[in-house]
């Protein structure tokens, strides 16, 4: 039953010799909610699989170590062979998935189990002589995405536009106007995607140069001086994200100039308050609270600038997490 069970979820897949159709049935595939918000549609039958794969390894686990399993004639020679191969294959299925969807799921309290259940009771069947030859000059490289089979493609798509939306998330955390920019991009990429859906080679290309322009932190329009310096460009996009675009459009060279010149001052005044009171967190915001009020104030009020402190202070904090971490 809980083999069936664990079947089940796979029911759609034609191919059952073709492992690219088992990973697009757990690989995360992001659709919006009535709100409007990205979320995993797929999320639920990963952890359906996870669930179930436990269930029927552990029950596994305790047939094989019985005599009664081997001696109870409802259970054939071939349906427990059938048995082992399959928790074999749906283990290295779930690393596999871990691994696309960029998860981590604690399975401490029986993973061992599962790992001795198949080095002590799945063995080699037999040996078949292989078609072809392999061609030892080209093994560790590299295959070329043009050369992937359909469904591999649109696999290795999704998992990009996951590892995209996490990058975005949780890297760009200390970057409010990285974060929004390379937000909407892969909104624009989606939608793209989705008018591209007969050529899969594309969409896997529109969302590989997007990743490329995320881990670079290429923002489009980022002012040359600052293009180098991730915390000034980080406080930058901050007067961005608060004021809005439309600020930016409007304004003379001049009066952006001093924009970019407050996000290097600022870079310095918290780089000072850092280093002066690395001991006592509460001093350090405290002193940039005191040193940037009366220049931000000057530059675009009070409301403005006690929004865009604290939006300083959250990244600052982030920042101080990630050292002590």
């Amino acid at each position: 039953m809980l083999h069936e069970s664990l079947w089940t979820l796979f029911k759609d897949v034609k191919n059952r010799g073709d492992l690219e159709q088992f990973r697009q049935v757990l690989i995360p595939q992001y659709e919006k909610d009535e709100a409007g918000e990205l979320y995993d549609m797929r999320q639920k039958v990963r952890d359906d699989f996870y669930e179930a794969l436990k269930d029927f390894s552990l029950c596994l686990e305790i047939a094989l170590g019985s005599a009664s399993f081997y001696e109870d004639s409802s259970f054939t020679e071939e349906d427990i062979k059938t048995y082992k191969r399959d928790l074999k294959f749906f283990t290295n299925l779930r690393r596999i998935t871990l691994q696309d969807a960029g998860e981590t799921v604690d399975y401490s309290t029986y993973a061992a189990r599962i790992k001795k259940i198949i080095d002590k009771h799945v063995v080699g069947e037999e040996i078949k002589e292989p078609e072809g030859v392999y061609l030892v000059n080209e093994l560790g490289k590299k295959d070329d995405p043009a050369d992937w089979s359909e469904e591999k493609t649109r696999n290795e798509t999704d998992i990009i536009r996951t590892r995209i939306k996490k990058t975005i998330e949780q890297d760009l955390q200390d970057d409010p106007y990285a974060q929004k920019v390379f937000s909407e991009l892969l909104e624009e990429a989606i939608k793209d995607a989705e008018a591209q859906f007969e050529h899969s080679y594309k969409q896997y290309a529109l969302f590989k140069d997007l990743e490329e322009q995320v881990e670079k932190k290429t923002v489009p329009d980022m002012p040359e001086p600052l293009t180098e310096n991730p915390h000034a460009r980080a406080y930058y996009g901050i007067f961005r994200v608060v004021l809005g675009n439309d600020v930016f459009d409007n304004i003379s060279d001049e009066d952006h100039q001093q924009y970019i010149d407050q996000a290097l001052n600022i870079d310095w005044i918290v780089d000072k308050a850092v280093a002066e009171h690395s001991l006592n967190p509460q001093n350090i915001e405290a002193e940039i609270r005191k040193k940037l009020l009366p220049a931000v104030f000057k530059l675009i009020g009070m409301d403005k600038a006690k929004e865009i402190i604290e939006q300083i202070i959250q990244i600052t904090r982030l920042g101080l997490a990630k050292q002590d971490s």
